[in-house]
């Protein structure tokens, strides 16, 4: 994958399909630590602690359409390219927790990409689903809240483009003003 959003994207697809009716995704760009810190928790139906011995190895996954699993290893590859690591913890019946560290200023470290895109993507895919989107550098912290967002649009579709439109710009905006320069 190519871009962090992208890996965002498959680890919440598999929070999606373990039933998760809450997700938290947060990202963390410290300067001073050289570090760029993701992780991923949901609430989903959690991982058993003998599948999560293997889950970085792309020869495990639960899926039966297919008999390989490449987006943890991929993320996990990534990471370590760039002195960084990647930890999981899960727990049956209360959700899994993925965390990704990637030298922020290592050249390797895969672009951000459209974390806006991705957000709504996701909000107008699961609408059923609650996604909390936390976002922190030295120059500030946003936080999206889809319930919060629900509530503010009082029951108007995501999926009208007006709606869809002042989505991504909001997202975008505040995404703007807590940019570090690189």
């Amino acid at each position: 994958m190519t871009e962090i959003s992208l890996h965002i994207l498959d680890i919440v697809h598999n929070s999606i399909r373990a039933n998760a009716k809450k997700i938290n995704i947060s990202i963390t760009e410290d300067l001073k630590e050289d570090k760029y810190l993701l992780k991923i928790v949901d609430d989903g139906k959690g991982i058993s602690a003998s599948t999560l011995k293997h889950v970085t190895d792309p020869f495990t996954t639960s899926r039966k359409t297919r008999k390989v699993g490449m987006g943890l290893p991929l993320l996990k590859h990534s990471a370590e390219q760039t002195g960084g690591w990647l930890k999981i913890s899960s727990e049956i019946g209360k959700g899994t927790e993925v965390t990704c560290c990637f030298g922020l200023a290592h050249i390797d470290r895969p672009p951000t990409g459209n974390i806006a895109s991705i957000i709504y993507q996701l909000l107008s895919a699961f609408p059923e689903i609650r996604f909390v989107y936390t976002h922190k550098t030295s120059n500030g912290e946003y936080l999206f809240d889809t319930d919060e967002l629900k509530e503010a649009l009082d029951n108007l579709p995501v999926t009208m483009p007006e709606v869809r439109k002042f989505i991504l710009e909001m997202i975008e905006e505040n995404l703007r003003e807590i940019k570090i320069a690189p």
